[in-house]
């Protein structure tokens, strides 16, 4: 009997479940209700981050920044870099050495030194030191050594001095008498006397104008030289200097030639060369123009002789 009731009990409680599917099964949890008091409840107010407040100025600058291209490195180096500083100006120094050098390359017909020659009329003054300098470059070059000897040959074949006698001692004493000669005449005449009196050792060549006027130009320059101040005047260097060396030549001369009347005989002789030495150095430029000339003029002759067409045609200058 229990078995029977718990069968039926059983069976009617699946008969239950089975008749009501949809509304066990297909139910779904539903959202939790929303108590009342917090839906009445207002929005909490929301937080405003605070921004600091800004001035005008900075506000303009930042803007600007902002505005501004962004540089690259090389770019940024190179506005960096420093601006090119200009060459500062050369000195009067400077300029009379630039000068200076021009002139120790100066040579007549290739040999003779003409160091003391400017052809720039308005060259600076010399320093002192560039006068002695001057002086040391022409006395050392080998164009006075050249003169020496061929001033002794003529003296040995003279024999004169005749105490000096012949063969190697005797041209040698000539020698060197006449190197010493030239060696301290220009050496009172072109550095020392010019440093004291103040006086330019140079030769100003004319170089253009009247043959005669020229000839005059460079006679004059033996007794008549430019101040270091610009202004012209006696040439008291040179001659004293010639004097001074003439004087000083009678220790090593012998006897027979230590008087007065030798002494200023000889000064005034290389004073007279100086005028001769003047001259060949304000006309050679003539002369060498006056021979490539007649050196082309020739060259085309022969050219034209010989039938050739294409020789070269001398050229024609206008004299200054």
């Amino acid at each position: 009997m229990l078995g029977f009731r718990f069968f039926v009990g059983a069976l009617a409680i699946g008969l239950l479940f089975s008749g009501m599917p949809g509304r066990i099964s297909g139910q779904q949890p539903g959202p939790d209700p929303v108590p009342a008091t917090a839906a009445t409840l207002p929005d909490a107010p929301q937080v405003q981050p605070e921004v600091p407040s800004v001035a005008p100025a900075t506000q303009a600058a930042v803007v600007e920044l902002q505005n501004t291209p962004a540089q690259t490195p090389a770019q940024s180096s190179s506005s960096q870099a420093p601006a090119a500083q200009p060459a500062p100006a050369k000195t009067d120094r400077e300029k009379a050495e630039e000068q200076l050098k021009e002139q120790e390359h100066q040579r007549v017909a290739g040999v003779m030194a003409t160091f003391n020659t400017t052809r720039n009329r308005d060259a600076l003054p010399l320093s002192p030191s560039q006068k002695f300098r001057l002086f040391f470059k022409s006395s050392t070059d080998p164009w006075p050594f050249l003169l020496a000897g061929v001033v002794s040959g003529i003296g040995q074949a003279n024999d004169s001095p005749h105490e000096w006698g012949q063969g190697l001692q005797g041209y040698a004493k000539r020698f060197g008498g006449n190197y010493a000669d030239a060696f301290i005449g220009n050496f009172f005449g072109n550095a020392v006397l010019p440093v004291l009196l103040k006086e330019d050792p140079r030769y100003f060549q004319k170089g253009t104008g009247n043959p005669i006027k020229r000839v005059l130009w460079a006679a004059s320059s033996t007794f008549w030289c430019r101040r270091d101040n610009g202004k012209w005047g006696p040439n008291y260097a040179n001659v004293g200097g010639n004097m001074i060396g003439s004087a000083i030549a009678r220790s090593y001369y012998p006897a027979s030639e230590r008087d007065v009347y030798d002494t200023i005989t000889d000064g005034f002789t290389v004073s007279i060369e100086g005028i001769a030495g003047a001259e060949v150095i304000e006309f050679w430029p003539d002369i060498a123009r006056n021979m490539k000339r007649k050196h082309d003029e020739k060259m085309a002759r022969k050219a034209a002789q010989s039938g050739d067409p294409g020789a070269k045609q001398p050229e024609v200058k206008k004299r200054d």
